[in-house]
Formats: structure tokens, sequence, C-alpha cells
């Protein structure tokens, strides 16, 4: 976040909002660091801006903001478009169908939702079209059994070291580490510290193969507090940042 911009009058009512926002946040992920012994330069803040216009991407720009994120792809590449002048860098972070793989990798940076074979392929097939490279995160499902699916999307931790090593074979993919939402249900339900944890210790395990894929992608709004301390590298911060989100459309 170093270089953010302080806001000028002429930003509005909205830019002075988000930056108060912003400024909130970013003092929570410094307390977090700072409680747990972590350098704040460890956790780098995406901020997810679902449901919300390509004006407050462009007013969180404006504040420094660099990393952002959406969960559908419609609405990913048409703010993608409308925002390409800007130096930001897209994450995509919702449940991804593979008919949808072509275009996202025209503009995302990384997937964090990665859960199957076919969408590695998927993936890979479309990165290599379009002569890019795509950053891709395992995801992890903490509410799944051995084999199974998780009911927010993912893997059971058992599948990972596969996937993985499928990930970092495919051309124009390359595996940047593993990303998991605190679950609703199973072992870890309503214990997002205990959760991300336990994701640290897969993220361990997978760095002794692939060490390169050190990023932890854990930790939203409600409890990003709890991702840092557990160690993750990248949170991912919507209603924090932006408020509470209008209805979906």
């Amino acid at each position: 976040m170093a270089g953010r911009r302080p806001v000028t009058a002429g930003g509005g009512a909205r830019a002075g909002q988000l930056a108060a926002n912003l400024a909130r946040v970013e003092q929570r992920i410094a307390d977090a660091c700072r409680s747990a012994g972590r350098d704040r330069k460890e956790v780098t803040l995406i901020v997810v801006t679902k449901t919300y216009p390509a004006s407050d991407v462009r007013l969180l720009a404006g504040l420094g903001v660099r990393e952002v994120a959406e969960n559908r792809d419609q609405e990913a590449a048409a703010k993608a478009a409308d925002t390409a002048d800007l130096p930001l860098s897209w994450h995509f972070v919702g449940q991804l169908q593979t008919n949808k793989a072509r275009s996202v990798v025209r503009y995302a940076d990384h997937v964090h939702s990665v859960d199957r074979l076919r969408l590695v392929a998927a993936l890979s097939s479309a990165a290599t079209a379009a002569g890019r490279q795509v950053g891709c995160l395992v995801q992890v499902a903490l509410d799944a059994e051995a084999g199974d699916r998780g009911e927010r999307g993912g893997v059971a931790p058992d599948a990972v070291p596969a996937l993985a090593d499928a990930l970092a074979a495919a051309p124009g993919l390359r595996l940047d580490g593993l990303m998991t939402v605190a679950p609703l249900a199973g072992a870890y339900a309503g214990q997002p510290r205990a959760a991300f944890d336990r994701l640290t210790e897969i993220s361990s395990r997978l760095r002794e193969t692939h060490p390169a894929a050190t990023m932890v992608s854990a930790g939203m709004s409600q409890d990003l507090d709890d991702a840092v301390a557990a160690g993750a590298t990248h949170v991912r911060v919507g209603t924090a940042v932006l408020g509470v989100r209008p209805g979906l459309r």
C-alpha cells in the first residue's frame, strides 16, 4: 500500500468514505501484524469490489490500492476493461466454471479458486492461447472430507498435492499457493483462527515440493485479524472497505 496519495476535496464524499474505511482496515492489518510479530510488508491487501462500480475502483486506485478482486466473470471483465488504464492487478476469487476460463485469463493475474483438474486444463489452454501466464492458487476446503469438495468450492486437504502438481506442470499457469474461506460447517465451523492455522500447515507441506508457492490467501472483513495471526500473506477484504454491499444485480 506504499505510495497512497491523500484524497483531495475534488474526490467527493465517496472518496472520503473509502479513504476512511481503507485507513481503518490498514490499521487492523498493522495491529494484527504487530501482535503476531510480523512485518506489515508481509501482508498484501486485496480489495474485493464485487457489486460496486468501476468508479469506486478508480477512487481506490487513487488511494494507492493496486490489488483488486472480483468473484463473477461478467462483472470482473467489464470493470477490468473500464479501468485498463490503471496500474492494477486483478484477482479472480469466486467459483469458476470451465467455460469462463477464456474470459478470465484475459484480465486476471491471479485465480484463487482452482479446485479441479478440468479447470486446470481449461485455464492452461486459455492462458496459452492468450500468450499469458496466470498465477493460480489451489482452493482448500476445510469443511470437506477426504476426496470431497467443499460447500463453497475447494478440494479436501488430501487432494491438494496432486492438484498442485498438475498446476505447476500446466503451460501458461504458475502455482502461487493456497486459498481458503473460513468454513461454515465441519470441524472448523466458527473457528477461523484454527482453520487458517490448518491452511498454514498445508502450505508449509506444499512448499517442501513447490518452494515458490508462497501465497496464503485467507481472511475477509470479519476475520482478517485471525488470518494475519495465522500467517496469511494475502487478505481479501470487501465490506470493510466499500461498505455493506447492495443487493446482487
